[in-house]
């Protein structure tokens, strides 16, 4: 028996439908080169063009090239067979109908993580904060359905996407410069300005990471029932917010202590009527 005669009984071979043994050994080759063909095309993009990409954006856009290149290679078979799947097609219509209801936040999420990935309002490592659902943390990255963030206690918190798109995200690490600031209450019977030099000095001498430019701000806030209330504002690098905050309190307190200056407790004064 030649070759021709072994693929002509192969294709007078039907299984069902009009598909033949040969027509699914066609089927098979075309889909083995699409799968070789998808995974090389992958290693070239993730090889040239993924560097130049953000990290999540990249690993799905590699994902999408090659499930869309073995789809290709599927509609190639089935066009290349003549197969009917007009029957099919309905059927999937309806069933999609009855999927797209069932399956409407998978949908938005899908929707949500491609509109992240075009927008990056913030990218793998940067340290964000949203407001809306009081999470604060380094985002680890975006992917298809959900985003996952690592908060500052080292727990991982998975949000989906929907929600993660729709809510105001406060970027923490897009300024170069941060400002931190601090609230404190001197009493009445203290000076207001020499308050403020003995505080301004303090800073500039023992925390070196404080901006000389903007230099540090002082507002008298309030005049309050027990303390004169002076908010202190100052800039500082954005890799050293974890220590500014508790620096400045202490800093603070240690020059009003040197000089001192009172911070009053909350008093009250009650008149008897009978006086």
């Amino acid at each position: 028996m030649t070759p021709i005669d072994f693929l002509q009984g192969l294709s007078e071979m039907e299984i069902v439908g009009g598909l033949t043994v040969l027509s699914l050994v066609l089927g098979g080759v075309i889909m083995t080169v699409g799968i070789i063909a998808a995974k090389i095309v992958k290693i070239i993009f993730f090889k040239y063009y993924a560097p130049t990409l953000p990290q999540d954006t990249a690993k799905n856009f590699g994902k999408i090239i090659y499930f869309g290149i073995i789809a290709i290679a599927f509609f190639i078979f089935t066009s290349v067979q003549g197969l009917d799947f007009s029957g099919l097609l309905v059927a999937g219509g309806i069933f999609a109908v009855v999927i797209g209801f069932a399956t409407q936040s998978v949908v938005s999420n899908l929707i949500s993580g491609v509109f992240l990935m075009m927008e990056k309002p913030a990218k793998h490592g940067d340290t964000i904060q949203i407001p809306d659902m009081g999470i604060s943390g380094t985002l680890l990255d975006i992917a298809t359905f959900s985003s996952r963030i690592r908060k500052f206690d080292g727990t991982v918190i998975r949000i989906p996407n929907e929600k993660f798109f729709t809510s105001n995200i406060r970027s923490l690490t897009d300024s170069t410069v941060r400002r931190a600031e601090a609230m404190v209450g001197i009493a009445y019977k203290d000076d207001i300005e020499n308050a403020i030099s003995v505080i301004k000095n303090e800073i500039q001498l023992t925390m070196p990471f404080v901006l000389r430019i903007p230099e540090p701000e002082f507002r008298v806030e309030e005049l309050g029932d027990s303390s004169v209330n002076i908010q202190v504002l100052v800039w500082h690098p954005r890799d050293d917010w974890s220590q500014a905050q508790p620096h400045l309190l202490t800093t603070i307190k240690r020059a009003l202590d040197k000089s001192g200056i009172e911070i009053p407790f909350p008093q009250r004064v009650v008149w008897d009527a009978k006086d």
